[in-house]
């Protein structure tokens, strides 16, 4: 299983503290795109972090949401909503190319990872952006039971997908993840490193009401935003090999 983490996230005097110590310890990193988080000049920086250490990227794109870093939803038409994943996408990509670079794989990032989860015309409409842009990206969503249907959603657009877990967040009843808006919804170090390690060795997690539910998932998610996310990182690295 890959390890991934949302990087490139600082944005003028916002900054994110961890992200030299978590590139190190990850194999993909999906950097901002400057539309919840991120401007020219970090994700240049994330960019050369990720080039040092062998790191695969991918574009963090979101909803026009600074204020809100991304977490809060918009309805957007569905060609607006095309055309601002493109664009950051296209950010990422041009910027890159700096580097030589390939972008290898988009992660919606906060409410519109979620929309797109629960929502299957906005998830077309990731879908087809991605696909316009370029077939040979894949997406990345959550790990669900529901993983062979949205392959098939994606063969029909001719792209792959990556699926996912989360180490540090509690998960629902129906395998999807806690709003951050509940009490709990965002694991404890200790509680993240559990949930990582029955992940890897049973491919399950324990739900917010005790269930087992099982995960299929190809890469783990730590953000970086979460409290010892470097610590959780680093054991979860050391559980892998």
């Amino acid at each position: 299983m890959k390890l991934n983490c949302d990087l490139g996230e600082s944005f003028g005097a916002w900054t994110m503290p961890v992200d030299s110590a978590m590139m190190a310890l990850i194999d993909q990193a999906n950097i901002a795109c400057g539309f919840h988080a991120g401007d020219p000049l970090v994700m240049k920086n994330a960019l050369a972090r990720a080039k040092a250490h062998n790191v695969a990227i991918g574009a963090h794109p979101s909803y026009p949401d600074l204020q809100g870093f991304g977490r809060r939803s918009m309805q957007l038409p569905a060609s607006e909503l095309s055309a601002l994943i493109q664009y950051q996408v296209s950010a990422l990509a041009g910027m890159a190319s700096l580097f030589d670079l390939p972008l290898s794989y988009v992660k919606p990032h906060g409410a519109l990872y979620n929309d797109m989860m629960k929502n299957s015309e906005l998830r077309h409409v990731v879908m087809q952006s991605i696909a316009e842009f370029d077939v040979n990206l894949s997406l990345m969503v959550q790990a669900t039971n529901q993983n062979e249907t949205l392959q098939k959603e994606a063969d029909s657009y001719g792209i792959s997908l990556l699926f996912e877990a989360f180490a540090d967040r509690r998960y629902t009843d129906e395998g999807l993840l806690t709003s951050r808006t509940l009490q709990g919804a965002v694991l404890t170090e200790n509680e993240a490193f559990e949930q990582a390690k029955q992940l890897i060795e049973f491919g399950t997690v324990t739900s917010s009401t005790g269930k087992t539910i099982p995960v299929e998932a190809d890469t783990l998610c730590v953000h970086g935003d979460t409290q010892g996310a470097v610590e959780i990182t680093r054991k979860i690295r050391q559980l892998l090999s």
